[in-house]
């Protein structure tokens, strides 16, 4: 009886194998489009980057923005290609990662946890329950002032947190490629490391 299970079971694990090329795959076109979108904005307001990037005063304050911006937007646009074909994902991973920290270390991380702000969710901070309030206020004057109904008709009003959950997620969904890899079929990589190597 325990030995039919056991091949069952195994008989189970074999077939989810061969499906083991879903998960990399959709991982992978999952943050396409975000690194695109987050490196094609960069481009077309190239300047305002790099003054971002290095302004003390109302921006990240980090040292050589032009070069920095560069590095950010190479990672984000050359790493969307390569998640897209498959095509050298775990080096891509690597700088992906680092754009990744930079951005929950200077741009998020003050904010905490939350990426939108949800006093019930775990880890509300101040900075959570100041958004909480404002939403509150902005709800109360398109109740009264605005087109309530309309304006919320596809989905409620939120306000952004702006910390760091996001920009986790794809970190460790991008550490996950790094040491898993494109996954097989659907990637240049299978294909390429199945002809150099027998």
């Amino acid at each position: 009886m325990i030995k039919k299970l056991i091949l069952q079971g195994e008989f189970y694990l074999n077939l989810t194998k061969k499906m083991d090329f879903l998960a990399p795959l959709l991982l992978r076109l999952y943050l396409v489009p975000i690194f695109w979108m987050a490196g094609t904005l960069k481009i077309e307001g190239f300047e305002n980057t790099v003054e971002w990037f290095g302004n003390d005063d109302w921006g990240l304050g980090l040292p050589f923005p032009l070069l920095l911006a560069i590095l950010a937007i190479s990672a984000e646009v050359i790493g969307a290609l390569a998640l897209l074909i498959g095509f050298g994902v775990r080096l891509m991973a690597i700088p992906m990662m680092f754009t990744m920290i930079i951005a929950m270390t200077s741009v998020h991380g003050q904010y905490g946890w939350q990426a939108i702000a949800d006093a019930n969710a775990p880890f509300a901070n101040e900075s959570v329950i100041a958004s909480v309030e404002k939403k509150e206020a902005i709800t109360f004057l398109l109740q009264q002032h605005g087109h309530y109904d309309w304006l919320t008709s596809s989905g409620k009003i939120v306000i952004l947190n702006n910390g760091i959950e996001f920009a986790a997620t794809y970190f460790i969904m991008l550490l996950a490629l790094f040491f898993i890899g494109a996954g097989r079929y659907v990637s240049i990589d299978y294909w390429f490391k199945r002809k150099i190597s027998p």
